[in-house]
């Protein structure tokens, strides 16, 4: 039942916001990047379980581990990054926003060059000569 906590907040927040917006523009952003983290950092414990859970199962799986963690990596970076654009959007930064997306998607690109080449050289290894 967390799920109805973490909408009981946003919607409560949501409303706030709505409020404070007209008169106080600044507390009302403020307001809505301390909910914003509060709940991101609410989450992390259940990251967490979710990254222990994967590992085991690598682990089980007899993957590589470097793999592995970089894909995890990835989905962090992807999240953080989601995160940040939609902070940039409600400041009405649509540009910013942009540029942070556009961040996002090159690093997680160079993150994963070690994966795609695995697996080019997999399917190679595969084809006949």
């Amino acid at each position: 039942m967390e799920i109805l906590q973490i909408v009981g907040i946003g919607l409560i927040a949501t409303f706030l916001t709505l409020v404070l917006k007209e008169h106080q523009p600044v507390v009302a952003f403020l307001l809505v990047i301390f909910v914003g983290a509060s709940i991101f950092i609410f989450l992390i414990g259940k990251i967490q379980q979710v990254i222990e859970t994967l590992e085991k199962i690598a682990a089980n799986a007899h993957l590589n581990m470097v793999y592995v963690e970089t894909i995890l990596k990835i989905v962090g970076v992807a999240y953080i990054a989601e995160f940040g654009v939609q902070i940039a959007r409600d400041a009405g930064q649509g540009a910013l926003a942009s540029k942070l997306e556009l961040a996002g998607k090159v690093l997680i690109l160079v993150m994963a060059i070690p994966i795609i080449t695995a697996i080019i050289q997999a399917v190679l290894g595969l084809m006949p000569r």
